[in-house]
């Protein structure tokens, strides 16, 4: 029995030698697996790994001593002839916020310094620039992301645990999904996937099957910090619009009421407001009002019967906080914002005012 299987595996590779020997190709590729080929060997080129270099205290060494600490992600091309490159914010902050440093290794494998062009920390999206962009540097197209469908196949290359581009599949979960980051900043319209996402992948490129930039792979919602089957992208929609603003001024300007909104059983209400601010300029009432009893005692006086109930906004009901700021946010500069108050809550007395918000 043995030497007949000895036989048997010796006559199989003899014919895979001939049949090699004859230029004979076995097995053949699937078309899904030559498109998955071609898509990442020209996808992979825009992928960017990411080095940090941060500066944290000690705090079991005397003397506060200073140690260098090293982070990695993952950075996504989008004009190559500029070297710009966008990332997670959350992928640089340590270095940012200890006057660190960045650095990229490109594709070709040359390690370039990078200089921090701007952030958006609604969005948690860094752009840098390469100080020094190669001549053979790629970028991806831009897809347009409001056209995403569940069920769509979807790819994600990345930097996951150091393993440079990395590849990963998936489709698309779920859309317009929400969720809070670290800091507590509230990321929302995200791409949900369950391409395999991991630490180390933030920043890095999720794409359709054309292989074009549909979304930057930001989280992932995991006990273990691994990946669980359950990630989430920025929409490319998003970045788009917000790109040319911060690579000109460093920051995105959005219109701020000067307000801090609670919601409550009846809907929106007004908590606080700032007192040189727009909801302020116009009379809106909050919940708490500061009190003062001297210059060195301050407080807060609450009177939820005193306090503006947010009803409408430009004319649409709105039922929650989150209502309110997406109708504002849709405004433009210059433009004026009409407000349906009800002072006391839902049965108050109702007016109208005209507000201008402050850009900022």
């Amino acid at each position: 029995m043995i030497q007949r299987a000895c036989a048997v595996v010796f006559a199989l590779i003899a014919t895979l030698v001939h049949a090699d020997a004859q230029g004979i190709s076995l097995p053949q590729r699937t078309p899904e697996e030559q498109r998955t080929i071609a898509l990442y060997k020209q996808a992979n080129r825009a992928v960017v790994f990411i080095t940090t270099r941060s500066y944290v205290v000690d705090p079991f060494e005397f003397f506060d001593d200073i140690k260098p600490q090293e982070g990695t992600g993952t950075g996504t091309v989008v004009d190559a002839a500029k070297g710009i490159v966008v990332t997670n914010l959350h992928v640089i902050e340590s270095a940012l916020n200890s006057g660190g440093s960045v650095e990229i290794m490109l594709a070709s494998g040359l390690n370039s310094r990078a200089r921090l062009v701007g952030y958006d920390p609604e969005n948690d999206i860094a752009v840098l620039k390469i100080a020094e962009p190669s001549r053979d540097l790629v970028a991806l197209p831009f897809a347009d992301s409001s056209k995403l469908e569940v069920g769509q196949q979807v790819y994600a290359i990345g930097n996951p645990f150091g393993l440079y581009r990395s590849l990963t599949s998936g489709i698309i979960s779920s859309l317009d999904r929400t969720m809070k980051t670290s800091r507590g900043a509230k990321l929302k319209d995200l791409i949900q996937t369950d391409a395999a996402i991991n630490p180390g992948n933030s920043g890095g490129p999720l794409l359709d099957s054309a292989g074009n930039l549909i979304g930057i792979n930001t989280a992932i919602m995991s006990q273990s910090g691994s990946s669980a089957g359950v990630g989430f992208a920025v929409p490319i929609n998003s970045i788009r619009r917000i790109l040319p603003e911060i690579i000109e001024t460093g920051k995105v300007s959005r219109p701020r009421m000067g307000w801090q909104l609670v919601d409550t059983d009846q809907g929106p209400m007004v908590l606080r407001v700032v007192a040189s601010g727009s909801a302020a300029s116009v009379g809106v009432s909050p919940i708490q009002r500061v009190i003062s009893g001297g210059a060195f005692m301050q407080g807060y006086r609450e009177d939820i019967d005193e306090a503006d109930l947010v009803y409408k906004v430009n004319g649409k009901l709105v039922h929650s906080r989150d209502d309110v700021e997406d109708s504002i946010k849709e405004s433009k500069r210059n433009e004026k914002i009409t407000l349906t108050l009800r002072r006391g809550g839902i049965y108050g007395k109702e007016r109208e005012v005209s507000v201008l918000p402050r850009w900022e």
